[in-house]
């Protein structure tokens, strides 16, 4: 008689590639895993094409890496012509042809595939687990937990929390190291004028092969990519390697210009490591143990401020969007306190503007497929608000523009953060500013075609003059906000003539959005 062996598929998502999971302790050859490249993924946005050839490189090598290792893999490549284009149909198949007897998978960080593979798992009629993905310093209902009964989810508070919990800089076992828990007014500075930051790590892979299969299969992508010099990581190997090149080159620096802004300075001291630790290449414990480490091996060299700005990011300000993701979807991705219709102006696909500020902060998100924090936050994200644009269109913009988005991280900072359209769950304020504010923090605004300094007339900024025509026309949600009452005073203040003025001028910069 026939003894049928007891078979596991295991399905990898292209987000977890992470090689210290439990589930590679041990090779089984009754275990075998399956990557796949899908249109499902390629299509739900239109993604950059070095975002769709980082997920693709990295998947192939980390495959690679496990079949090193000795485990079984199958790898289902974009064209195979057995291809179903879906992770639940590609796994079904599979398990009716190879006879697999139970299937298992990692917790997605989307809801969207969360609820795919939950509805996929209703299906089966053989046995099915799900596995944490290991990675993350907090679990998906740990900020939900944290605030039970609160009206508010102060990210300062989840962040000390955090800090406490994993005993990250703290002495005497609650207390913050050098007294203070946030040092983030030091970290503001402007680039000094002829600083040069120190030149980026950037990699040469050639990936030549898998933009001819994206271009083969017809996916439409934005941006552009050299296929000889792929400039990310896409193995563990050179995640690693630039992790050790930000904290020996750029923590240094890191926390007093990580809100600074220059053309052409698209790295600055920024550490780029968010697609490594988004795909799981690296993960946030060693990320912040080997900054923590720098600093006890050199605190003369790296001032406090530096490393602790860096550490909010990660343990702060990463986890606790993935918190507010789960606790808040799916309704938060219908959320728009305002109300906004507008569509994205059509520069924002190919950066022929002629604001200096964001000319260079599409260009440079086309040529590399990132920009950093502020970029995102109050030049981009912060127009896209002052001119009413719609959150659905903003954020299937950066989901699609920028290599480390993925909805989790990428819908909160976008829809909550930048454009308020959740009310005020993740930002206690709208982050919008006029010219002035992108002058205090960058050098865009030398040589640009409009004036700075003008609020109306021929060449003024539009920031200016939408900068006023937000407030004045969300008074009536915004005005009791006590972080933004001053701006009430000064507008109510105002010349009656110079409000009409502002008013007339920002009405017709929106009706000629287009050829801004």
């Amino acid at each position: 008689m026939k003894i049928k062996t007891h078979k596991t598929l295991r399905l990898l998502l292209g987000d977890q590639l992470n090689i210290n999971h439990s589930w590679f302790k041990t090779v089984d050859t009754s275990v075998t895993y399956v990557l796949m490249e899908v249109r499902s993924e390629t299509d739900y946005a239109q993604h950059h094409i070095q975002k769709v050839i980082g997920f693709f490189a990295a998947m192939r090598n980390f495959a690679i890496e496990l079949q090193e290792l000795n485990h079984e893999v199958i790898y289902i490549y974009l064209n195979d012509t057995s291809n179903l284009q879906q992770f639940d149909k590609n796994c079904a198949a599979l398990i009716e042809s190879k006879n697999f007897s139970n299937f298992q998978y990692q917790l997605p960080d989307e809801y969207r595939l969360d609820e795919q593979l939950k509805n996929f798992t209703k299906t089966l009629n053989i046995t099915f687990s799900v596995a944490e993905t290991e990675h993350f310093l907090s679990s998906r209902d740990e900020l939900k937990d944290l605030f039970e009964g609160k009206k508010m989810y102060l990210m300062e508070t989840f962040y000390r929390y955090m800090r406490k919990k994993h005993q990250v800089l703290i002495i005497n076992g609650d207390k913050p190291l050098n007294d203070k828990w946030n040092f983030d007014k030091e970290n503001r500075l402007k680039l000094p004028k002829n600083h040069i930051p120190t030149p980026p790590l950037l990699f040469a892979n050639d990936v030549n092969e898998i933009k001819k299969e994206i271009t083969n299969a017809k996916i439409k992508t934005v941006g552009s990519v050299d296929g000889k010099n792929f400039i990310w990581p896409i193995n563990r190997l050179q995640s690693l390697a630039l992790l050790d090149f930000f904290v020996e080159n750029c923590l240094p620096l890191f926390g007093t210009f990580q809100d600074a802004m220059a053309p052409n300075q698209w790295s600055i001291y920024h550490s780029r490591l968010s697609f490594s630790m988004n795909i799981k290449l690296l993960s946030p414990k060693e990320v912040i143990d080997k900054a923590i480490d720098a600093y006890n091996r050199n605190p003369e060299q790296i001032e406090y401020n530096q490393l602790e700005g860096f550490v909010r990011q990660i343990i702060g300000w990463r986890e606790y969007m993935r918190g507010i993701y789960w606790l808040k979807m799916p309704a938060y991705a219908t959320l728009n306190y305002f109300d906004h219709t507008e569509k994205l102006p059509q520069w924002f696909w190919n950066g022929k503007t002629k604001m200096n500020c964001l000319k260079n902060a599409i260009n440079q998100s086309l040529d590399y497929a990132y920009a950093h924090h502020i970029q995102r936050l109050m030049i981009t994200g912060n127009f896209a608000l002052l001119a009413g644009v719609h959150p659905d269109e903003v954020d299937a913009w950066y989901l699609g523009i920028y290599i480390d988005a993925i909805e989790w991280v990428e819908i909160t900072n976008t829809r909550g953060m930048s454009q308020f359209a959740d009310g005020g769950i993740v930002g206690t304020k709208p982050y919008v500013s006029s010219a002035a504010y992108i002058n205090k923090m960058s050098s865009y605004c030398n040589g640009c075609y409009y004036d700075k300094a003008k609020k109306t007339g021929d060449k003024a900024c539009p920031f200016n003059s939408l900068y006023w025509n937000f407030y004045d026309k969300n008074e009536a949600k915004l005005a009791k906000n006590p972080r933004i009452g001053m701006m009430y005073n000064v507008w109510n203040k105002m010349d009656p003539n110079a409000k009409t003025a502002l008013l007339e001028q920002a009405e017709y910069y929106l009706n000629h959005i287009n050829e801004l």
